[in-house]
């Protein structure tokens, strides 16, 4: 089982979301932990590398620190999530 990591950015981007869409997120995140699933996609031109999960119009932007732990930088609405 991998470990998940928040940054504290990404607790404040959670602790902004409404209840429902909050859930949604924690929902996304215990599954790309316990089965790598979602829609992930590498992003292009950065080092270290960072993915994002795509949950409908949000973004979980995050990165890989080792075989065991999953980083979440940013959870953001697609809009904000790439500037």
């Amino acid at each position: 089982m991998k470990n998940l990591v928040l940054t504290e950015q990404a607790k404040q981007d959670l602790n902004r979301l409404d209840h429902a869409t909050r859930i949604r997120m924690a929902a996304a995140m215990q599954r790309l932990v316990l089965e790598n699933a979602g829609n992930i996609k590498k992003l292009q031109g950065i080092d270290p590398p960072e993915y994002r999960l795509r949950i409908g119009d949000w973004r979980i932007r995050f990165s890989i620190q080792d075989a065991d732990t999953v980083r979440i930088n940013r959870v953001q609405n697609r809009k904000d999530a790439y500037r």
